[in-house]
């Protein structure tokens, strides 16, 4: 049985609605999740530990949550996380596990200017990117932050794939050789909610 809360998630259009419904979610969230067979972080991890090399070096978790993301891309090989999510709440509980170096809060419909180029390898936003108030963009400005060679994996649900933009966005980077995407498979995201999700790995060139 799922929550409520993740039939209506997908509605938030502020940072700052993220922000406050992620904070009083912080305590059920991952119980909710797991009830509802949340597959979206084992499939990333694998996706990007077979496809990013440098797995020692540090990657950045973009809305990183409570932290079941961080254990699977921990799991998967990748031995030094930073995790970053709007939600102080979210991170306090993050912040219990042993999976992440560092933690901070930040706002992703805003320019990244708190991390500082080149000062990670790889990246990852799973389950986190949100077409109603995150631009397409954000996804230009995460492989910015990346060396040459440097990986994001990132997922899109089932409401993202129907809006567009980020999809779009991907295609565009490709075609302009910004990237190369180097995997892409559309499969579950969230069972009990009948919800799927595409995940990509891009490479910067």
């Amino acid at each position: 049985m799922t929550s409520d809360r993740l039939g209506t998630v997908y509605d938030l259009q502020s940072p700052q609605a993220a922000a406050e419904f992620y904070d009083r979610w912080a305590a059920d969230y991952e119980t909710e999740l797991t009830s509802g067979g949340y597959v979206t972080p084992l499939r990333c991890a694998a996706a990007l530990a077979a496809h990013a090399g440098l797995p020692w070096a540090p990657l950045l978790e973009l809305g990183c949550g409570t932290g079941l993301s961080g254990l699977a891309l921990r799991e998967a090989g990748f031995e030094c996380l930073d995790g970053a999510d709007i939600s102080p709440g979210m991170l306090k509980i993050a912040g219990q596990k042993d999976a992440y170096r560092t933690l901070f809060e930040i706002d992703l419909s805003q320019p990244l200017d708190s991390v500082a180029d080149d000062t990670y390898q790889n990246a990852a936003a799973i389950g986190v990117l949100n077409p109603n108030f995150m631009p397409a963009t954000l996804i230009d400005n995460v492989l910015a932050k990346l060396p040459v060679g440097g990986c994001f994996v990132l997922s899109l649900n089932d409401h993202a794939l129907a809006e567009g933009s980020m999809q779009t966005r991907i295609l565009e980077l490709t075609e302009h050789a910004i990237a190369d995407l180097l995997f892409k498979e559309y499969g579950e995201h969230i069972p009990g909610t009948g919800l799927q999700s595409s995940v990509y790995v891009l490479q910067k060139r």
